[in-house]
């Protein structure tokens, strides 16, 4: 299982993108939809070329922004001009597919569900890689955010960290790529400047599976520090702006208990805490 794992906010579209980026992706499936009183896909659980996706239909509240894309890997060109072809049907290119001074063949799209994808002609041995941009407030920063990161998650390192120059259009010295593994992923970031009208939002965050209450209590107290913000049911926002959910397993399985009463009071206890309390969720 992996250990982080992005999550989809979406307005009532969470089962219709799942559906579309299925179709798209080779070796992909649907691993599970869960349906709500009302009848309606609640939430959905996917795999995209062997990438665990967990995605919502939370309502308007929050929406996907650039801030974090997904940066895949393609094989072939033509393998990149049939994503490319399905993922920016009704979408938005921020950059046209083409060939650019650090790639044979790029393209970068929203697609039409606010989702965003970096296709690049070029095999890596993950196919789909989460990417961070550093914009804004937050400009300057990725650096310093994965040091953090990579000091919090066993099993993480810095592969390459890529600054940028003199006359490059940005902060000199800021990062120009940064990868780097998270308990054994893979994953991006770099520093976009300035000027962008997006930031990171809750609408894409980072689910975190715990084993136990220790572990749940490292994450939440390590990421709420020094500016960080806790919200409700699991949910926080990093010193970055980034939105991480710490999750026990536990948790699934309770909210899951065949006795609809117990998982129903269960729901009702997680809806009281910030940080998740597995022998509360118990009680």
């Amino acid at each position: 299982m992996q250990k982080i794992t992005p999550f989809l906010w979406f307005d009532g579209k969470a089962e219709e993108a799942m559906n579309v980026y299925v179709a798209a992706f080779q070796n992909s499936r649907v691993l599970h939809a869960t349906k709500g009183p009302d009848g309606k896909v609640f939430n959905v659980s996917f795999e995209l070329a062997g990438q665990t996706f967990h995605a919502l239909n939370g309502g308007p509240m929050f929406s996907i922004t650039p801030a974090i894309s997904f940066f895949v890997n393609c094989d072939s060109v033509e393998e990149l001009d049939g994503l490319w072809a399905q993922l920016s049907k009704n979408g938005m290119a921020f950059m046209e597919l083409a060939a650019y001074p650090f790639s044979e063949r790029f393209g970068w799209v929203q697609d039409q569900f606010g989702v965003s994808w970096q296709l690049n002609l070029g095999s890596r041995p993950q196919k789909i890689t989460p990417f961070l941009m550093y914009v804004g407030a937050q400009h300057g920063k990725a650096e310093a955010a994965i040091n953090f990161y990579t000091s919090l998650f066993d099993n993480s390192s810095i592969t390459t960290v890529t600054l940028h120059g003199t006359g490059e259009g940005t902060t000199e010295q800021a990062a120009k790529q940064i990868l780097f593994t998270l308990s054994g992923q893979e994953f991006m970031a770099f520093d976009g400047g300035v000027g962008h009208p997006f930031t990171f939002t809750e609408g894409l965050s980072l689910f975190v599976s715990c084993e136990t209450q220790q572990e749940v209590d490292k994450f939440w107290n390590a990421m709420t520090a020094d500016g960080g913000e806790e919200s409700r049911c699991g949910w926080l926002k990093d010193k970055f702006g980034v939105s991480w959910q710490i999750i026990p397993d536990a948790l699934g399985r309770l909210l899951g208990d065949p006795d609809p009463e117990k998982a129903g009071r269960a729901m009702q206890a997680m809806l009281q805490m910030n940080k998740i309390d597995i022998a509360g969720l118990q009680r």
